[in-house]
């Protein structure tokens, strides 16, 4: 009889481990309470040659929405406004995005602050023009599992991750126009 009840507990656990995904994190596509307007669609952990999980976020800076679209290039960036090496790769990516966003590039920067009141000000100190949103129950960063600060995703045209950039150094622009460039 001791048995069968141990082998009932290890059916239970492994059926419980199943169940979980293999961080065993929060679901990133349950109901958002900071922003009744973000959706997540989380297609797994993103590597380069697979489909980038899509999202919609309403923008802090203008309020539009803010979704990877097909036929675009996209980089969706995650930063935050007390990460040093953002403050330098803001003005990098719009630049890039004043160069190309007529040819089809979008940035889509996502902030993983804990709290929104410093994102308008990192903003104008930057000077993006990009759509940036909050990401306020880290949904979205949930899906992605950005590594650090800033983490960017190139994905091309038809929603396909094609380059992964962690952390930002100077003169990395440079990559990343000539990345963009190949995909537009």
């Amino acid at each position: 009889m001791q048995m069968r009840h141990v082998l009932s507990v290890v059916a239970t656990a492994l059926v419980v481990l199943a169940a979980c995904d293999e961080e065993g994190a929060k679901d990133p596509s349950s109901p958002a309470t900071s922003d009744s307007k973000l959706e997540v669609s989380c297609s797994g952990k993103p590597e380069i040659g697979k489909t980038a999980s899509t999202f919609q976020l309403t923008s802090v800076n203008g309020g539009q929405k803010m979704a990877i679209e097909k036929g675009k290039v996209t980089i969706v960036d995650f930063w935050a406004t007390w990460c040093e090496p953002c403050k330098k790769s803001f003005p990098k990516y719009q630049d890039l995005y004043t160069k190309y966003k007529a040819n089809g590039l979008e940035i889509l920067a996502v902030s993983v602050d804990d709290e929104k009141k410093d994102i308008p000000a990192f903003i104008k100190t930057a000077g993006a023009k990009f759509p940036v949103g909050w990401d306020g129950d880290h949904r979205i960063a949930d899906c992605y599992h950005p590594p650090n600060m800033p983490s960017a995703y190139i994905i091309d045209k038809t929603g396909t991750i094609k380059h992964v950039h962690n952390g930002y150094r100077d003169g990395e622009e440079k990559e990343l126009e000539k990345e963009i460039k190949e995909l537009l």
